[in-house]
């Protein structure tokens, strides 16, 4: 018997943009909907967006992303596939895993069940690759997106678990022992943590393993972080913004172009 999203669908926002299969939106409403039911907490509202590259070399060059508000707590997943039906199924199979791991460290809070072993929230997750973005040429790449926002007061276990939760390949924040504006992300399938001026020594200590990065911040304009980041080819780059004396973030965004990071004074 086909899954019933109808409850869902005055939350559940889809949008599709340009060489998406036809037909991508309803399969979208019926396959996020059905996984929407099975959130562990009230979904308040749900978005879906579907993209598509037009370079016929990209190998999965549809990208679909997630953003579900969990009774207030943000929950974002992206993927990328071939085809707009296999970015959907991608996309469902995360959120269901999604909710599930949520489930468990929620109910290790409030203390129904034992609490997960340490970090058992990231390391059953399935393996996730970095996104691909599109090979667009340098002097036609743009900042379209500028976030500033007031950077959340956490220690690293609680970055980790924000950053698996965002689905994020990195996530800015104010380590709450160093009182540092600092970046926590991957390396080699590990934590790493960079910060603006390092104090490894304040750093809050936790279960879940993080190296800390010696080096501290580069000192860049907006233009500078830039440079760097086509030179060093990295995903992100942390730098002191030369201006305002705080941690930024310039990244590489799905579509070719940059994204920018600030927090709000």
């Amino acid at each position: 018997m086909p899954s019933q999203p109808t409850r869902t669908d005055p939350i559940l926002q889809i949008s599709v943009g340009r060489h998406v299969s036809a037909g991508g939106a309803d399969y979208a409403r019926e396959k996020i909907g059905h996984v929407l039911t099975l959130a562990p907490e009230p979904v308040l509202s749900a978005r879906v967006r579907l993209t598509g590259h037009r370079d016929p070399a990209a190998v999965n060059p549809i990208i679909a992303q997630g953003n579900v508000n969990l009774n207030g707590r943000g929950v974002r997943v992206q993927v990328a596939a071939a085809t707009t039906r296999e970015a959907v199924d991608l996309l469902e199979a995360r959120l269901k895993e999604r909710f599930e791991r949520i489930a468990r460290h929620w109910e290790g809070i409030r203390g129904r069940q034992p609490a997960p072993g340490p970090h058992e929230w990231r390391h059953d997750a399935p393996p996730r690759s970095p996104l691909p973005y599109f090979p667009r040429a340098a002097e036609q790449r743009e900042v379209l997106r500028h976030k500033s926002f007031a950077l959340a007061d956490e220690t690293c276990e609680e970055a980790a678990f924000d950053m698996e939760m965002m689905d994020y390949d990195f996530h800015l924040f104010t380590e709450s022992g160093s009182r540092v504006d600092s970046v926590l992300y991957r390396s080699d399938g590990n934590y790493r943590l960079a910060q603006l001026d390092p104090r490894p020594e304040a750093v809050a200590q936790g279960s879940v393993p993080v190296t800390i990065s010696p080096a501290p911040a580069p000192t860049a304009t907006v233009e500078g972080a830039i440079e760097r980041l086509e030179l060093t080819g990295w995903p992100f780059v942390f730098f002191r913004d030369a201006n305002r004396n705080r941690g930024c973030v310039l990244y590489h965004r799905y579509d070719g172009h940059y994204g920018l990071i600030t927090p709000a004074d």
